[in-house]
């Protein structure tokens, strides 16, 4: 005979046997209740039933014998009864014994339970398919969907979607069924998903909801998801498009909702993970500020930047505008806000995965630009302006160059590139602006690069060429005394490696704070042959330091002809060759061979670790 035990102590439910019945190994036999759940007690193998020892609604003990039953299976050769009894007590210990555990049935070719059918339908509800009006309107516009964008970011089948069942907290104004219908994911899409094999934080407002308005659902999702990308080091990418703070939600009790988490969340993430700000369409107020957080921002040409919208603006009295005539992307990619302006929102997205292939590690596989193209970028005649962009094109591996903010601090190019395959920061003075000359949004903008590739562990190749800091009275104006010395402050605080090639002109404070505070800071400081050295601009040396000769020399062709050989003199002493030496620099190098220098020396060089971070000015 063969005794069935009880697993727990619990209260006896209902028997799914009687005395007679045959039931086989798995078969469930009775069912017993216990802190509210009901536990299923099943037989260990095939056996007749004898008889039942509990009825329906009896206390029973742990290991109290529940039934008899006698055997019904062949027992094995060796293997006794009582061993059999044995092994049966060891596993009904188990409420559930895995090997008796009824196997996963597939839903293929039958009715799915209806919690799984109430599930498909609910969610049903978030997809674009459910408002095809909304999105068609969207399209129209020449505008993708959250969705959309978040499909295209995010490598195929890999977003997991948090807080998508969320309607707006609008219930006392609204019906259930409204909200779900009109409200999905109340207003914003929130997961985890990869980029480039990556994974990353990806959030993304929805314009066909409300606007695009920040409400409090949305706010919980969006801490949560800042929450966990701080936890876990992921970067995050917000499509910001949407109009701001939503005083319809009111479900919540509250007054201004000013003690919301968001901001100071989201801020938090600055130095700390690479954080990447889209936007397509209109981006006001709340959704904005988060936008002005983030360390590059993305817009199209189409797009609407601005801290208030047309309705604040109003009521601010401050006059009625169109949407289109605050902050338009011309306005904002030419003051700095914009840090890549690109045509649409397919655009954006894959120059959002660009910019995020810098902050993913180095690559194996990359085609080099011909590098003797380099021996031509530097022009021979002296006086001319050129392009150095050419430059960062020769120097960067093909297709790899993303340049920032080109629409703004014009007399400084900054980019990131790779170089054989390791991310690097670019810096190149622009001779083309200026003369080269750095000025106060020159300043601020390279200053604040250093700052990114800084905080994110990506060391700086600064090519130089540069007469000094801009001067006179209209640029002090501009509190230029305040604004350039940025660059000697962020230099001093950096941790990764900075390497300086000088290309041409190489002058004064200008020449210094494009060598990191100095040409012995660097890793190396290396020139190219048409490099030229000064403690300022060689004629204006000429003019103050051999004042008297010049001036003792009869006025017209022989003073200029002094004049021209002491010129000439400054330059020889001053030329690459004659700098590197006295050991002022550390080479001269052909510059076709540039790249190699690049690469020994990034493979020298250690980027220092910062237990506390590095901080990314805003602007």
């Amino acid at each position: 005979m063969l005794h069935i035990r009880s697993p727990l102590q619990a209260q006896m439910v209902e028997w799914l046997v009687a005395p007679g019945d045959t039931v086989r190994a798995g078969d469930v036999v009775a069912i017993l209740e216990a802190m509210k759940m009901e536990h299923e007690v099943r037989a260990p193998c095939d056996a007749r039933i004898v008889e039942l020892l509990f009825a329906a609604g009896d206390q029973v003990e742990e290991n109290d014998s529940l039934l008899i039953s006698e055997l019904l299976a062949h027992i094995p050769r060796g293997l006794q009864p009582e061993m059999v009894q044995e092994a049966a007590n060891r596993r009904i210990l188990d409420p559930v014994p895995p090997e008796a555990a009824a196997p996963v049935q597939a839903c293929a070719g039958d009715t799915p339970r209806a919690d799984l059918q109430r599930l498909w339908a609910r969610q049903a509800f978030t997809a674009d398919a459910s408002r095809p009006a909304a999105i068609a309107k969207r399209h129209a516009q020449g505008l993708r969907s959250a969705r959309e964008n978040m499909g295209d970011l995010c490598d195929p089948g890999s977003f997991i979607e948090y807080g998508a069942l969320a309607v707006a907290a609008q219930r006392s104004r609204r019906s259930e069924e409204d909200l779900v219908q009109n409200t999905p994911a109340d207003g914003m899409v929130t997961g985890i998903g990869s980029v480039n094999g990556h994974q990353v934080v990806a959030m993304a407002y929805d314009a066909t909801v409300l606007a695009g308005t920040q409400g409090m659902r949305n706010h919980q999702k969006t801490d949560r998801m800042l929450g966990l990308a701080l936890q876990n080091k992921l970067p995050v990418v917000l499509f910001a498009e949407g109009g701001g703070g939503r005083p319809g939600d009111v479900d919540m009790p509250i007054v201004a909702g000013l003690h919301v988490a968001t901001f100071a969340s989201y801020a938090r993430l600055n130095g700390q993970v690479p954080v990447v700000g889209i936007v397509g369409g209109r981006c006001f107020a709340g959704n904005a500020a988060l936008l002005g957080c983030s360390d590059v921002i993305i817009a199209t040409r189409a797009s609407n930047i601005g801290m208030g919208g047309p309705a604040m603006v109003e009521g601010g009295g401050l006059g009625a505008f169109k949407p289109e005539q605050i902050g338009p992307s011309a306005v904002q990619h030419g003051n700095g806000v914009i840090d890549i302006l690109v045509d649409d929102e397919a655009q954006a997205v894959a120059a959002a995965r660009h910019y995020l292939s810098f902050f993913q590690g180095s690559v194996k596989e990359f085609t080099a630009p011909p590098e003797l193209a380099l021996r031509d970028v530097v022009p021979e005649n002296r006086l001319r302006v050129y392009d150095t962009r050419l430059a960062l094109q020769g120097l960067a591996d093909a297709g790899s160059l993303l340049e920032l903010r080109t629409g703004f601090g014009k007399g400084i190019h900054t980019a990131l590139a790779r170089v054989e395959g390791r991310a690097v920061g670019l810096l190149a003075n622009n001779p083309l602006h200026l003369g080269g000359a750095i000025d106060a949004d020159a300043a601020d903008k390279a200053a604040r690069f250093m700052q990114l590739c800084n905080a994110h562990g990506v060391p700086i190749v600064s090519l130089v060429d540069t007469p000094g800091f801009m001067v006179g009275p209209d640029t002090e104006a501009t509190a230029q005394v305040r604004h350039v010395s940025r660059l000697f402050v962020a230099a001093a605080h950096l941790r990764v490696p900075y390497l300086s090639v000088v290309l041409r002109k190489g002058y004064g404070l200008g020449a210094m704070a494009m060598t990191a505070g100095g040409f012995h800071s660097p890793l190396f400081t290396v020139a190219w042959p048409t490099g030229e050295f000064g403690a300022m601009g060689l004629e204006g040396a000429v003019r103050l330091g051999f004042k008297k000769e010049l001036e003792a020399a009869p006025e017209g062709a022989e003073r200029q002809a002094l004049y021209d050989k002491l010129v000439a003199h400054q330059y020889e002493r001053g030329s690459a060759i004659h700098m590197a030496t006295t050991l002022e620099i550390d080479a001269v190098i052909d510059p076709a061979e540039t790249r190699s220098w690049l690469v020994r020396g990034l493979l020298a060089a250690r980027v220092v670790e910062s237990p506390l971070g590095a901080s990314i000015d805003t602007w």
